[in-house]
């Protein structure tokens, strides 16, 4: 049985603080893609192959056992998302952890789940 309270606000002040910290739709919609983006394993290997620094695509494949193809696709999602950077050196592109953030969200989701 569901407890019903018996009056529709019971806490108007902490009403208001909740309400307070919920952002806008534009930015739930981009925080919901973003956790999208990180709801895939595959890409969440990528980034923490790429934790180690930067890795061309080829590398990537080798490092995950994966196609070229099916990597640079999934480069491009993470791109979308601003969780990784590139850079071209001659023939050859490079691929980096965009900045500290990402990996510090990554440590710190390892920690949560392992405490």
């Amino acid at each position: 049985m569901v407890a019903q309270c018996s009056e529709r606000v019971v806490h108007p002040e902490s009403v208001r603080a909740g309400k307070a910290m919920i952002p806008s739709t534009e930015d739930l919609e981009g925080m919901g893609y973003f956790f999208k983006v990180l709801g895939d394993q595959t890409r969440l290997r990528i980034l923490h192959a790429l934790l180690a620094g930067e890795l061309c695509v080829c590398d990537i494949g080798e490092t995950l056992g994966m196609s070229v193809s099916a990597v640079s696709h999934q480069l491009a999602v993470l791109k979308g998302a601003r969780l990784v950077r590139h850079r071209r050196e001659g023939k050859v592109i490079y691929y980096a952890i965009s900045d500290d953030h990402v990996g510090s969200l990554l440590g710190s989701t390892r920690t949560h789940l392992s405490e």
